[in-house]
């Protein structure tokens, strides 16, 4: 098999800091999301022609960007939902650059955001999550002013822990759903938000910097996990024990913090890693002959194994973003903290 290739197509340093990057569905045009060194928030619209990028539109906020999403968003609007240092969740008309919902979110920054029911993925309502350092996990559904559906908050006399990173997943009917988050010493937990109960915990010892599944509307299939130290795990979750929970394979990744894991939207079983040192890594799951094994007649789940498809080096800082175009296979953009964007082309992905 040829293997892939990382090019890097077009590069563009930047005069702030970089956070996050989303694709816009179905157009050549992509977000990036910031903070200006003043502190105030930027917000960016950028369109590829040729080998060019051309700035479309941009907005300043008050307070600095940390992430963002469109899933859930309809295709007809796709509008961008952002969460702020301040924990401010906003909502954005991209062809106006204003808000059409805003609420007061969290006490603290907003680490991480996702969203289901939109953009004809997923079943159910249109719904956003977000995770915070003031350790609550909070469900939205922008058609109910200011007030979450759902929010997951350290009991009493529990320890404040920093909420990481969040996701959605399991939303194959309108009657499933699920959300997982990680946090900074380890825990990872999944609430059944149907059930408003805990699914199933672990701790994978470092700072759980990404939580993806690798589609959101089927049924629970395989989650990736990222650390601090370098590594990052898998889980297969079709089959839970009752004691031993989801099996699992662990995998050093990079030689620092993984920052996030990213599936390719065309073929969920492969998925590129991000490194503190600068570095991407592309990965592909197989699955083992069999995914269940029935031991004292209880069934537990068989992890498979990774092929290294790629590796390459970008900068000397960390990648904290990155997306997967959803129409063209191969098509990413990335930012780092070196302030320089970056739109990749991966080749021979149909191949794999």
């Amino acid at each position: 098999m040829e293997k892939p290739q990382i090019i890097t197509h077009i590069e563009k340093s930047m005069n702030f800091t970089l956070y996050d990057c989303k694709w816009i569905p179905r157009s050549a045009k992509f977000v990036s999301i910031g903070s200006h060194p003043r502190g105030t928030g930027a917000l960016q619209v950028y369109e590829i022609s040729h080998r060019e990028l051309t700035l479309v539109k941009e907005a300043e906020t008050p307070t600095s960007l940390k992430c963002g999403t469109f899933a859930a968003s309809s295709l007809q609007s796709r509008h961008l939902a952002t969460g702020d240092f301040k924990g401010k969740l906003n909502v954005w008309d991209l062809e106006t650059m204003k808000t059409v919902y805003d609420c007061g979110a969290h006490k603290e920054i907003i680490n991480s955001i996702d969203g289901v029911g939109g953009l004809g993925v997923g079943e159910g309502a249109p719904e956003l999550v977000t995770g915070s350092r003031d350790g609550c996990v909070k469900v939205w559904d922008v058609r109910q002013k200011d007030s979450p559906v759902a929010c997951i908050e350290p009991e009493d006399g529990e320890d404040h822990r920093d909420c990481w990173a969040v996701a959605f997943g399991d939303s194959y009917n309108s009657d499933e759903r699920c959300v997982c988050a990680g946090y900074d010493n380890g825990d990872v937990k999944m609430f059944d938000l149907r059930n408003m109960s805990v699914k199933w915990e672990t701790n994978v010892k470092n700072g759980v910097c990404c939580v993806e599944f690798d589609r959101k509307d089927i049924a629970m299939n395989k989650l990736v996990v990222t650390t601090l130290e370098g590594k990052f795990r898998v889980f297969d979750l079709r089959t839970q024990n009752p004691k031993s929970g989801f099996a699992s394979l662990t995998e050093k990744a990079h030689k620092s913090t993984v920052w996030l894991a990213k599936h390719l939207p065309q073929n969920r079983d492969v998925f590129m890693t991000t490194g503190g040192s600068g570095s991407l890594s592309l990965w592909k799951y197989e699955y083992p002959p069999k995914r269940v094994k029935v031991v004292d007649d209880v069934e537990t789940g068989v992890a498979g194994t990774l092929q290294y498809l790629q590796n390459s080096t970008l900068s000397t800082q960390p990648i904290c973003g990155l997306d997967w175009s959803p129409d063209k296979l191969g098509l990413c953009v990335c930012v780092a903290f070196d302030q320089a964007l970056r739109v990749l082309i991966v080749t021979k992905l149909n191949r794999i």
